[in-house]
């Protein structure tokens, strides 16, 4: 939508019955929203729930203003008979939809005013804001024991932006608790300047402290986690492309900029490493968070030879109580790795998303790939997710598996541009203790679908697994496509 730029943002007290989830909720709050188990927590009931990006969902006849679906988590996993729908033209969220908003082209979480209840971070990169065209916008819908209810936008420190224009602010989305206070902070990425946030938030969206860091120019990727094991967050930068280096170069954060030496202090450059997305989470089972990144853009696409392996690669970075350094050289991972499923080829884009997380209770994170542009049975651009499985050695292609919509037991078959994979998370929807597997395909029709598996000792149940789409949720489709599952609050590709 296009507004005027605001100095403070303004919280809209009224409150839609349509925020309320379906079945009723926890009375008080669950402890521990900023915790893995239940971050992303939004009633308290102690499930996590699942929130789906419908960037292209219509408003009436209005195309791609965009919507979020939030799914809720119980003993029976999620279904599309409990859910909460929120676009920008439901009471008590700020803005207005209008055509190519977009909102909820990134979603993310955490309980960014430490009552107990995750929150919701919604991104809407290509929103206009007064005359700034793709200016973008980022809203927090505060999460209760009613459910998601009022929300107010996040607003850029000042300065941001200047003289800049097409800034997508909230490409990216990333928190994680950097003092150990138990409030998170929040860090939202954008082609301009990083901004960054110091939690906690108060209810009119005005946190702690905010700065901007210009020291790396663009900041598109932001990734957040602990890798030295004392209960603070590290913050590490993924620029994305710059001239040079298409891969994307890594920075980790030494600090905030002061303003009397602004290059002081600045980012820690990984020289070996390289990424455009990225998450962190246990691999190797040592207590120490360990650092995956994603190169979708081969050659083919990127046109340089400086690019990802043909196909797309990700890497892997170890944590220890040193965190990760300069001089560490990642474990490089592609389709031409021995063990990983599939065939490498030009435009696959894998590790276009990636997400963490144990699916078989082993005590051992695993990652799932997306490879959403992967031909499949001659369908190009049908789309695959490859699981690597974590263990006492780092992640392993041991027990790898892949998966597309021709897999047996997946339900549907493989079309040209579904786009399986756009989007993966792997979360703990039913509190068994095993991550579920589930995969965005916003392409399919033209409302777009997710897929879920539950997870077993033996890893994810194809058997049984179902697949959940837009129409059935409740979100608009005209006349475009409204591309359900573009975005899962694990991190994926927006450049």
């Amino acid at each position: 939508m296009r507004r005027a730029v605001m100095a403070t943002a303004v919280l809209t007290t009224a409150v839609a019955a349509t925020l309320t989830p379906t079945a009723s909720s926890a009375a008080a709050p669950y402890k521990g929203a900023n915790t893995a188990a239940v971050q992303d927590d939004f009633n308290g009931d102690g499930y996590r729930d699942l929130a789906v990006g419908a960037p292209g969902a219509a408003n009436g006849s209005v195309e791609a203003a965009g919507a979020v679906v939030v799914l809720w988590g119980g003993k029976s996993t999620v279904s599309v008979t409990r859910r909460t729908v929120i676009t920008q033209a439901t009471t008590g969220i700020p803005g207005n939809p209008e055509q190519g908003d977009r909102f909820g082209e990134t979603v993310a979480s955490a309980d960014l005013d430490r009552d107990g209840y995750a929150d919701l971070l919604i991104g809407s990169p290509s929103e206009a804001v007064g005359n700034n065209d793709v200016r973008g916008s980022v809203t927090v819908v505060w999460g209760g024991s009613g459910g998601l209810r009022s929300g107010v936008e996040i607003t850029p420190p000042a300065g941001y932006g200047k003289d800049r224009t097409f800034c997508g602010f909230g490409t990216n989305i990333t928190t994680g608790d950097m003092n150990g206070d138990g409030a998170p902070e929040l860090t939202i990425g954008s082609r301009c300047e990083g901004t960054s946030y110091t939690g906690p938030f108060k209810r009119t969206g005005k946190a702690a402290a905010n700065y901007l860091d210009r020291r790396l120019g663009d900041a598109r990727g932001v990734v957040m986690g602990d890798v030295d094991g004392d209960g603070r967050a590290e913050r590490f930068w993924l620029p994305g492309p710059t001239d040079g280096d298409s891969r994307g170069p890594v920075f980790l954060e030494q600090g905030p900029p002061d303003e009397s030496a602004p290059w002081e202090n600045k980012a820690l450059e990984l020289p070996y490493a390289a990424g455009h997305t990225g998450r962190i989470g246990d691999i190797n089972g040592d207590g120490y968070g360990d650092l995956v990144t994603g190169i979708a853009d081969d050659e083919s696409l990127a046109g340089t030879r400086d690019a990802a392996h043909r196909g797309g690669e990700i890497q892997v970075l170890y944590g220890s109580a040193q965190g990760i350094t300069a001089a560490q050289r990642p474990k490089v991972f592609h389709q031409d790795t021995p063990g990983v499923p599939g065939s490498a080829e030009n435009a696959d884009m894998f590790g276009q998303s990636l997400s963490i997380g144990d699916v078989n209770k082993d005590g051992y994170a695993d990652v799932l790939i997306g490879s959403p542009n992967e031909g499949v049975a001659n369908k190009e651009g049908a789309g695959t997710a490859v699981l690597l499985r974590g263990s006492a050695r780092g992640l392993t292609t041991a027990g790898a598996t892949g998966y597309t919509e021709n897999t047996a037991g997946v339900p549907d078959t493989a079309e040209a541009y579904d786009g399986f994979g756009t989007s993966v998370h792997l979360a703990d929807l039913n509190r068994d203790g095993r991550a579920e597997t589930v995969v965005g395909i916003p392409g399919e029709n033209m409302d777009g679908c997710l897929w879920l598996a539950r997870g077993s000792a033996s890893g994810p149940v194809v058997n049984g697994s179902h697949t959940l789409c837009g129409r059935n949720t409740g979100i608009t489709v005209h006349l475009s496509d409204a591309l359900f599952g573009t975005s899962l609050t694990s991190p994926y590709v927006y450049l």
